[in-house]
């Protein structure tokens, strides 16, 4: 499987899916399990809705050295 999220966008997945979490909790909410795919797809450093669009928000890789 080939990353496709970057540092930046990583971290602010993590941090966005931990305070829906928080706030499912804290509501008494089963809306809260929609923190859940922020939180992985940021663990995982995959995200599946970028794959039809082709995007990729990591660093570019260098080109290969002759």
């Amino acid at each position: 499987m080939k990353f496709n999220v970057g540092g930046a966008d990583r971290i602010i997945r993590i941090i966005a899916g931990l305070v829906i979490l928080g706030a499912g909790c804290y509501y008494k909410s089963w809306w809260g399990l929609v923190g859940l795919l922020p939180l992985l797809t940021g663990m995982f450093k995959f995200c599946p809705a970028y794959l039809p669009f082709g995007l990729h928000t990591g660093a570019p890789k260098p080109p290969p050295q002759p």
